[in-house]
């Protein structure tokens, strides 16, 4: 790994591009295979790598250094994110990239998701700022959402367990993919241009993956939970998990 970007936590597409080797240039090559394809479904990331407006941070473990070094990359994304200034062209996804050290004892999509929530867990227990009020303490809210430094996020999390949903599978390593939420708001939100947005790449989804979209998939504040689209299930079924984060006050 280049030594002068495995001293930043937030690092920007142009950095990785040019400077990093190992296991960091073999999760950018193959996040960059997805998103330079035409059929990949998400548009808004593939607008954003060819941009070049992609953020990164890569995770070495979760050791209590692993935890903060991914801490302080998210409080440099929220801390620019607030600035943003309301242009889908400056609108960057923060893709989050795990080593596969950290991961090589799992393999199934339900081992993948435990570890992601396992990371959002910790990252809530050293979160500097208070929850907002207006967003719930409990998954199964309709109003909650995983929140860091004060900001409300979307947390998609994909990775190598997924087979038939590949558009939840962006290579090699487990990624979590994160937007303020806010940006789901206002370019897919509950409105007759959100919704056309929505059903435009639900539509490329069941293409891409050959399958129908996840039943879960739904709105912001209706009566979908937002914790079941950060993890989606491999097949069509109905879910009767329950969502292991906890809220950590009272």
């Amino acid at each position: 790994m280049n030594a002068e970007n495995g001293h930043r936590k937030l690092i920007s597409q142009d950095q990785v591009s040019a400077g990093t080797e190992g296991w960091h240039r073999d999760a950018f090559n193959d996040i960059a295979a997805r998103l330079t394809s035409r059929d990949f479904p998400c548009i808004f990331s593939r607008n954003a790598f060819r941009k070049r407006i992609l953020k990164f941070v890569f995770v070495e473990d979760l050791t209590e250094s692993g935890i903060r070094h991914l801490a302080e990359g998210l409080t440099e994304y929220v801390d620019i994110s607030e600035e943003w200034d309301g242009n889908l062209d400056t609108s960057y996804p923060l893709i989050v990239a795990f080593s596969p050290e950290v991961l090589e004892d799992r393999h199934s999509v339900a081992e993948y998701h435990a570890f992601g929530w396992e990371v959002l867990q910790k990252l809530h227990e050293v979160d500097p700022a208070p929850w907002p009020e207006e967003v719930g303490k409990d998954p199964e809210s309709s109003t909650w959402s995983m929140c860091f430094n004060g900001i409300p996020l979307f947390c998609n999390m994909s990775n190598p367990g997924h087979r038939a949903r590949r558009s939840r599978n962006l290579g090699r390593h487990f990624t979590l993919v994160i937007n303020p939420r806010e940006r789901f708001d206002i370019f897919a939100g509950d409105t007759t241009s959100g919704r056309n947005v929505r059903s435009n790449i639900r539509n490329r989804v069941e293409r891409y993956d050959g399958l129908p979209h996840s039943w879960q998939l739904g709105t912001y504040g209706s009566e979908s939970l937002e914790w079941q689209q950060y993890g989606l299930l491999e097949e069509n079924a109905e879910r009767t998990d329950k969502c292991p984060f906890r809220f950590r006050g009272p």
